[in-house]
């Protein structure tokens, strides 16, 4: 469905958060979140009515992160949440049946009680990671692969992962992962997400 790399959008790396989409769609991203915690909904409703074509183009899904109304308004292909940005089954009644609902788990407890109408979660973090601050405690890949056993949807794990990580995701039984900083702010974004790509394939 969205699997295996899921590429999110980082405002402060070199490159352009237009620039970091289209280098993930060409390096093979299926999925492409624009998360930005600052920027107005206007910038973020244009940002996402830009990039909408493109994606679609390269077949992959654009993802909001928590804006429910921008998402509405854009028409973008998901909307991804997290535990503390309202009732999930909420967020399903108003985003209706035709858009991607992902939400953040980070405990068992979270996973043995994941509400109705979720298609995939994001699960971790897997480890600690300077993108997210606020994050909650890492899992590890223990907790990762407890946690993708405990849901009925698809798994992606997130957090400080890397493409030497591969192996032990699949260990784990999850669908992907989610990566920011591995894409975003490597020399060559393109290439980074290609790498993951190809060795998610072979491994």
């Amino acid at each position: 469905m969205i699997g295996p790399v899921y590429v999110i959008t980082d405002p402060g790396a070199p490159l352009s958060v237009p620039d970091q989409a289209r280098a993930a769609a060409r390096g093979g991203a299926r999925a492409v979140q624009l998360r930005d915690k600052t920027a107005s909904d206007a910038d973020l409703l244009a940002l996402a009515r830009q990039l909408l074509p493109e994606m679609r183009a390269h077949g992959v899904k654009l993802f909001l992160n928590d804006r429910i109304e921008v998402a509405l308004a854009a028409g973008v292909d998901g909307l991804h949440v997290g535990q503390g940005d309202g009732d999930p089954v909420a967020i399903r009644a108003r985003i209706g049946a035709g858009m991607l609902l992902g939400l953040s788990i980070e405990t068992e407890a979270q996973a043995s009680a994941l509400p109705p109408g979720i298609d995939y979660i994001g699960a971790g973090p897997v480890r600690a990671t300077a993108t997210k601050p606020d994050a909650a405690a890492p899992i590890g890949f223990d907790g990762l692969a407890r946690i993708a056993r405990l849901v009925p949807v698809p798994t992606i794990a997130i957090g400080g992962l890397t493409q030497a990580d591969i192996p032990a995701l699949k260990a784990a039984g999850v669908a992907g992962l989610a990566v920011v900083s591995a894409v975003t702010r490597a020399p060559d974004p393109e290439a980074a997400c290609r790498a993951l790509v190809q060795d998610w394939r072979h491994r």
